[in-house]
């Protein structure tokens, strides 16, 4: 009984160590002049540019699909075009 007393105290010591290390790391991200939190902010900011340019790029990918989708119909009528034009060109013959 003693040993377990002396181990769930040492725990106990343990935890609290390691919650005013945790309240230490939480108020290091609330001040904006540690090194810490400007590391956190910058890479925050650079997530957000990294959404906005993915967003960009997604806009501009379903752009190009449509303009090749198009690009693709005209492609197919100037087929059928040139396949009847051929196909005139050898009655005239």
């Amino acid at each position: 009984v003693a040993a377990l007393q002396d181990e769930k105290n040492s725990l106990m010591s343990e935890n609290e160590i390691m919650n005013d290390r945790l309240e230490q790391l939480d108020d290091s991200f609330d001040d904006p002049n540690t090194v810490v939190a400007k590391k956190y902010f910058s890479a925050q900011l650079q997530v957000e540019q990294l959404q906005e340019e993915n967003f960009r790029l997604e806009a501009a990918k379903d752009d190009y699909r449509v303009h090749c989708e198009d690009l693709e119909k005209q492609l197919i009528e100037l087929q059928h075009r040139n396949n009847e034009l051929t196909s005139l060109a050898e009655e005239s013959r």
